[in-house]
């Protein structure tokens, strides 16, 4: 397919500022067990962020998936500027003038930023690609709305903030004036997320209107002019975002009261649990990423590291827990030296491991909760005999862990792949926390998660710092560092660059973050 994109959707000067640009009414989803989304309504206005909240499971995905033709609603209606349509495919939407940011991007890496984004439609001089002119059309459109992108640089090369841009301006490129943006900021730095809420105001100002999903409360105040509610698949309410608060906001997701900062009793430190010391590790790339890095975390408390993403953390993670071998340094457990072991060896010396992509290295996602919760031990007793598995034994421990850590969603036998976000990292801690670890490593243990989830994953985390077990946390998220760490340390550019307690502002730390001070 060639040529130039359509823009017939584009809202004119004379349109009307406010006036519905979508509706949705009645709409309802049934899988086999559940009903998704139970009589579910939604309109969106020109020119407006129309925030969508719910826990996970609540039947956002669902919807958007109605919306955006990647499933088929049992009932209800779709009018888009006033008329009714019926969305059978994602190309029904784009040609509707409707587009969706994915979570995970759908960008090819080693292509550029301007194939990227004419992919499909591409201009052609003859019968070949005209490079030129798709990257003088990507450059006009940038420039349209404020994107600033470098046509010609690999999508590999950019920032994921920038990749962000990309997306955004796949769909604008094909005429869309209404956004879907599916949690938008779960992978940006703090400043890449105030950049993204820069450009959405430049957008709406233009006419576009954008449907907003995310997790993080505060973003809805800032750039959400209303805000839809979903609780278990039904519609609660809409309401202005002006003169609601976090708090109010948690509690009409959840259906009480919420506690938006985890409340724990002063640190009792013991023994060292876990010692890293003169620790150098190198990426994928051969190059030095951790630099000498040491430090200690005691049974009985939480040490957070804090960093801009890329400072490092993945591959000290990776070699903490066996994933990658370090090029020099010391990892101790208990006094036990596990520098340069196995994933299994870290297992089998107490470590315990929330990863921070719970899809890539948390879950198997086509085998069920019982094989997800037991393959740690499938080759132990009294999961495996003989050489022989029971799944009988998996199928029974893993009920009482459903109940215990409340996965909501299915049973036993039910596939991970079906779970909601929030419910899936739930099956991930369950099974990390039961095996009784003497250190846990928590990666951005709550990336995507709603209040509630949240809520539940930090008091669990600092339950286990209450029975005296070390917690090495490593979060992108500042709230969530100053809430639960007991100590603080800033990692930059591969280094240990600072140490402090919890009670440090965030300004300071954010920019600690970024080098400022460091020399």
């Amino acid at each position: 397919m060639s040529g130039s994109p359509s823009h017939e959707h584009s809202a004119s000067p004379e349109e009307t500022p406010g006036e519905l640009v979508l509706e949705l009414t009645g709409i309802t989803k049934r899988y086999p067990g559940v009903v998704a989304s139970d009589n579910v309504r939604f309109d969106l206005r020109r020119g407006e962020v129309h925030a969508l909240l719910g826990e996970n499971g609540a039947g956002k995905s669902t919807l958007m998936n109605v919306l955006y033709g990647l499933t088929q609603p049992d009932e209800g209606e779709i009018r888009v500027r006033g008329q009714l349509v019926d969305i059978h495919s994602p190309n029904d939407a784009i040609a509707l003038g409707i587009g969706m940011v994915h979570q995970h991007f759908m960008l090819i890496p080693v292509m550029t930023v301007a194939e990227n984004i004419v992919l499909s439609v591409e201009p052609t001089a003859g019968m070949l690609y005209d490079r030129a002119t798709a990257s003088a059309r990507v450059r006009a459109i940038s420039e349209r709305f404020g994107l600033a992108v470098d046509p010609d640089a690999r999508v590999e090369d950019i920032t994921v903030g920038m990749q962000q841009r990309v997306e955004i301006l796949k769909a604008l490129y094909r005429g869309a004036d209404i956004l879907i943006l599916d949690e938008p900021t779960a992978v940006l730095t703090p400043h890449e997320a105030q950049e993204l809420v820069e450009i959405l105001r430049r957008l709406t100002a233009q006419g576009t209107s954008v449907i907003f999903i995310t997790h993080k409360l505060n973003e809805v105040l800032d750039i959400a002019d209303r805000v839809t509610v979903l609780r278990r698949g039904k519609y609660i309410a809409t309401e202005p975002a002006e003169g609601n608060t976090e708090q109010s906001l948690a509690e009409f997701m959840v259906g009480r009261e919420v506690g938006l900062v985890a409340e724990k009793a002063p640190i009792t430190p013991g023994d060292p649990m876990l010692e890293v010391t003169d620790l150098v590790v190198q990426d994928d790339r051969d190059l030095v990423v951790v630099e000498g890095v040491s430090f200690t975390v005691r049974a009985g408390e939480i040490v957070a590291i804090a960093g801009v993403d890329g400072n490092g953390q993945a591959e000290l993670i990776d070699a903490i827990t066996g994933l990658r071998k370090p090029t020099s340094g010391s990892i101790r457990v208990k006094g036990r030296e596990i520098a340069g072991g196995t994933p299994k060896g870290a297992l089998r010396a107490g470590v315990g491991h929330i990863p921070t992509d719970r899809h890539k290295r948390g879950l198997i996602l086509d085998f069920s909760l019982a094989e997800n919760f037991g393959v740690h031990d499938f080759d132990a007793p009294p999961v495996s005999r003989f050489g022989w598995l029971s799944p009988s034994v998996l199928t029974n421990a893993a009920g009482p862990l459903i109940k215990e850590f409340d996965v909501r969603g299915g049973g036993p036998l039910t596939k991970a792949s079906s779970l909601s976000g929030g419910n899936q990292q739930k099956v991930i801690i369950a099974r990390e926390i039961s095996r009784d670890p003497d250190v846990l490593v928590a990666s951005q243990p709550t990336r995507g998660l709603d209040v509630g989830a949240i809520e539940y994953v930090h008091q669990r985390l600092i339950e286990e710092r209450d029975e005296h077990r070390a917690i090495l946390l490593v979060s992108l998220e500042l709230d969530e560092v100053l809430s639960l760490a007991d100590r603080i340390l800033v990692i930059f550019e591969g280094r240990i660059v600072g140490e402090h307690t919890p009670d440090i502002t965030k300004e300071a730390l954010g920019l600690e973050m970024l080098g400022g001070g460091v020399a």
